[in-house]
């Protein structure tokens, strides 16, 4: 019985200028540690770590997939990059607000799931530290007390598009397939989760297709539809 919606955090419950976030993060980002390293070879070795993360198969905190590579690649003091990320997620990254939207319609529709009583989740691809998230899910228009799990690179040991992340979240909340929904708007990282017999909505406004996935999602459509879809 479906009893627990799981929802994507990015262009799902969160509409985004992916571009504009992107360059604003990381104009940012070089700004924070411009002292430290050259803001051109930072964003590199970020993006390099982070495919490290991503790649990552073996049971390990993304946390510390992410800091092991990027220690290979830096000539200073890692617990000094690490001091200074934190203190950047409470600084020059609430700038990327700037690229994000409220839509009153998914807010709508998790309240309509909130009354009717379903359990809650967030598994946005766990690239970011939870702060950063928590963040974003508030710019959303959300409080963070209304999901009962949220992951974060701290806590979770795989990434989308693997489907061992979506695998890990169930055995956290203690969950079968058949009782969840996967909510979302990226073929490949969110219909992914088909693949262990959970059921998928496919959310239509800002759609992702990077690879021309052959993912069909159980349902698909506007936010509008989806909200509909709750009511019903």
């Amino acid at each position: 019985m479906l009893n627990t919606i799981i929802f994507d955090l990015d262009g799902t419950l969160l509409p985004l200028d992916m571009e504009k976030f992107m360059k604003i993060y990381f104009n940012e980002m070089g700004s924070h540690f411009a002292h430290m390293i050259n803001p051109k070879e930072l964003v590199n070795i970020i993006w390099a770590s982070t495919d490290a993360m991503i790649n990552n198969t073996e049971e390990r905190v993304n946390e510390d997939v992410f800091m092991e590579d990027f220690s290979k690649r830096i000539s200073g003091d890692l617990e000094i990059y690490k001091k200074m990320f934190d203190e950047f997620y409470d600084s020059g990254f609430l700038k990327v607000k700037d690229s994000v939207f409220e839509s009153k319609t998914i807010q709508a529709a998790v309240n309509v799931l909130k009354d009717k009583g379903y359990t809650l989740v967030i598994a946005t691809n766990p690239l970011f530290p939870l702060k950063a998230i928590l963040h974003r899910i508030k710019w959303a228009g959300f409080s963070p007390e209304d999901f009962i799990y949220i992951s974060s690179y701290e806590k979770n040991h795989y990434c989308k598009p693997q489907v061992k992340f979506y695998d890990e979240i169930l055995k956290d909340i203690k969950k079968l397939p058949e009782e969840c929904i996967m909510v979302g708007n990226d073929v490949q990282e969110d219909l992914v989760a088909g693949e262990l017999g959970i059921k998928t909505f496919l959310i239509k406004d800002f759609v992702l297709n990077k690879g021309n996935s052959d993912f069909e999602a159980d349902y698909e459509g506007s936010y509008e539809d989806f909200y509909n879809f709750v009511k019903a």
